[in-house]
């Protein structure tokens, strides 16, 4: 009996130490996605156009990806960004590049993206935002990681039709997979152990 509580114990023990090892290892990682909509616009649009959009914020090298794609759009596209830093459904000005994210398709109604912008560069944010947030790149970019961490940020499409916007979708974060998973093993440990102390 002795026995079979060390062994739970151990396998417990174990199923921690990866999960703090990986939880470690990923814990520079970030992730932020959203659903892109006319009905997510301020005013709304009635754009039948969808998306989606996943960011990944790595704060070890300081580089934000940007993966997006829609279809479906009423005009074709102008620009996109993300806008930061103001409370869902409602309106702020732009944070990143300008006069769009480069990488993103212009001139479409439908496409997607996936580029990878080095954060320690003023030239991947909108200087205006660069001198509301400090007047440095440092300060700019801890702005707009709080704006995403906090869900004050938003992926906007502008299109020749709707130039305010025609979709877009307020960024969320979302939990690292792997961390779940671990997490996971580890209260999985915890039930053998349970039910012999219960028996």
């Amino acid at each position: 009996m002795l026995h079979r509580h060390r062994r739970a114990l151990s396998t417990l023990a174990i199923a921690t130490a990866i999960t703090v090892s990986s939880s470690s290892a990923h814990a520079q990682i970030f992730g932020f996605s959203a659903t892109l909509s006319g009905s997510n616009e301020v005013p709304a649009s009635p754009s039948p156009a969808t998306g989606s959009v996943f960011v990944t914020w790595n704060a070890y090298a300081l580089t934000m990806r940007v993966q997006a794609s829609f279809s479906g759009l009423l005009g074709t596209t102008t620009a996109a960004h993300i806008h930061c830093c103001t409370p869902p459904f409602s309106n702020v000005g732009v944070a990143t590049q300008t006069p769009s994210f480069i990488g993103f398709p212009l001139g479409v109604t439908g496409g997607s993206m996936d580029q990878t912008y080095d954060m320690t560069q003023a030239s991947s944010f909108r200087a205006g935002f660069i001198t509301l947030n400090g007047g440095t790149v440092n300060s700019a970019r801890d702005a707009l990681f709080q704006g995403l961490q906090s869900g004050r940020a938003y992926f906007n499409v502008h299109t020749n039709v709707y130039g305010g916007g025609e979709i877009r979708g307020n960024l969320a974060v979302v939990p690292e997979p792997s961390t779940v998973i671990l997490l996971g093993l580890g209260m999985a440990a915890l039930v053998p152990l349970a039910r012999r102390r219960r028996s």
